[in-house]
């Protein structure tokens, strides 16, 4: 063998030597990878992996720091929002396909579970189960950062760097718009506009304008001038984005279900705590006349 074909045969075992390296873009149905907060402590650490039921040393790990966080969110959020410390964590179940996004929270305040499932539909992620926690409460944004680290890291979905933007972009307008109008329906509100994307693409911005205030306007949701303009910043980077509409419509449709049974099972709720309020406060008043 003369010395230029042992050359090129030591290239091609070292690279399929290589390979192992990379084996984590294989990830199938049924993989577990969990996401945790850089600065959590030992025991904090513990308390997660508690709740997500997994054994550190069985799973894959990924950790997001709070220099991520910042990265991400700083163009959205305040940095007394984001904090200094990184500790919500995500545990992700891979699910076969067509299954659909199902997303979990505890002691996660600022971001709902249809928030966290809108954004990530957004940056292209289907298919899996997602429970996000911490020890304690907090905002919960470093758990999506984390959920999008660990798509990137320990997948074949390789995200650009506007998918990762711009689902945290509408993560935090859908929270910000959420304390107005109430988180539920801002979350309603950004699945209506998609579904009406997917089904009628605009080019126009007037014309996204248009789509917005008719979707607002079926929720009987008044926005201010300041909302309907974040709305069109944020809709107008995500029609942008080289987006499966028709994948996408179907997951919307789903959601769109869930959301408005949640919403209706609540104000049925209401309805009938005032009910009982209203037979106690008549019970209270019966009395007083004995």
């Amino acid at each position: 063998m003369n010395k230029k074909v042992q050359a090129i045969f030591t290239a091609l075992l070292l690279l399929v030597l290589a390979l192992p390296a990379t084996a984590h873009a294989d990830a199938k149905p049924g993989d577990v990878i969990v996401t945790l907060g850089k600065d959590l402590t030992i025991e904090q650490k513990e308390n997660v992996l508690n709740q997500m039921k997994v054994n550190e040393n069985e799973v894959e790990i990924v950790y997001v720091t709070n220099e991520e966080e910042h990265k991400y969110l700083g163009d959205y959020i305040s940095d007394e929002k984001i904090g200094t410390h990184a500790i919500s964590s995500a545990k992700i179940t891979l699910a076969e396909e067509g299954a659909g996004l199902n997303v979990k929270t505890n002691n996660i305040t600022y971001v709902t579970e249809a928030m966290y499932a809108n954004a990530l539909m957004t940056a292209g992620i289907h298919d899996a189960d997602i429970f996000v926690t911490a020890p304690f409460k907090v905002s919960g944004t470093a758990g999506l950062t984390g959920i999008l680290k660990a798509y990137d890291v320990k997948t074949d979905l390789k995200l650009t760097e506007d998918q990762k933007k711009v689902a945290n972009e509408e993560l935090v307008k859908t929270a910000e718009l959420g304390e107005d109008i109430g988180k539920d329906k801002a979350a309603q509100l950004i699945t209506k506009i998609k579904q009406a994307l997917a089904d009628h693409p605009v080019e126009s911005k007037e014309d996204l304008r248009e789509l917005i205030d008719k979707a607002a306007k079926d929720l009987n949701v008044q926005l201010t001038d300041e909302q309907m303009n974040q709305l069109l910043t944020l809709f107008d980077h995500i029609k942008n984005l080289d987006i499966d509409w028709s994948q996408l419509k179907n997951e919307l449709n789903d959601m769109s279900e869930q959301l408005n049974q949640f919403l209706s099972d609540e104000d049925t709720q209401s309805f009938f705590k005032k009910v009982l309020q209203a037979i106690g406060s008549l019970i209270d008043q019966i009395r007083s006349w004995f």
